[in-house]
């Protein structure tokens, strides 16, 4: 069955386009997630019926205008403009997140980016990397929003991370090091 296609409009006035795919794996939850080009794929069961496609177009849309709230609510300035400028400078402005903010409550992680679902694209950077170089908050920066392109450290990750962010080695050995004297292994990201 061909995809379908759909329009939205955000909480900006903004039309968003819609792909809805129809996937045999799913059972009784429909999964979605924003594009690098901003448009969004929305899997849905096979045997979702047609007139409960409206519905679910009607939920997401409210859970996009609620992620826009959220990200005017998040978006710390300072980071959002590093990250901007990072994505500028490597990324030719390619990559698309809808918000990037310092947290607290990381306890292992530097940073994370989510996927899919109600936050897709929110970039959380751990706030003990602040008195951190800025080439190495860069990089973890630039790290994350290679996630907007690569889920998880695959080698088509780290090739295209190394290729298009001169400082990925470096950032890394920071990183490895400032771990080392603090008594914490480097765990393997490449697994």
């Amino acid at each position: 069955m061909a995809d379908e296609q759909y329009t939205l409009r955000d909480a900006n006035n903004q039309l968003i386009q819609v792909c809805l795919r129809r996937d045999k794996r799913l059972r009784r939850t429909s999964r979605w997630e924003r594009m690098p080009d901003g448009s969004l794929l929305v899997r849905v069961p096979h045997r979702l019926p047609r007139r409960s496609v409206s519905a679910l177009l009607e939920q997401i849309s409210k859970q996009l205008d609620k992620s826009i709230a959220m990200q005017k609510r998040r978006n710390d300035f300072d980071l959002y403009e590093r990250a901007k400028l990072i994505n500028q400078k490597y990324f030719h402005g390619e990559i698309q997140w809808n918000s990037i903010c310092w947290v607290s409550n990381m306890q292992k992680r530097l940073g994370s980016c989510s996927r899919g679902g109600p936050t897709d694209g929110h970039i959380r950077i751990s706030d003990k990397i602040k008195g951190w170089p800025g080439w190495v908050i860069d990089y973890v920066i630039a790290h994350e929003l290679m996630h907007r392109k690569h889920p998880n450290h695959s080698p088509a990750f780290w090739d295209e991370l190394r290729t298009t962010y001169p400082f990925t080695e470096r950032g890394r050995g920071f990183i490895h090091g400032f771990g080392y004297a603090a008594g914490h292994p480097p765990e393997d990201e490449e697994e």
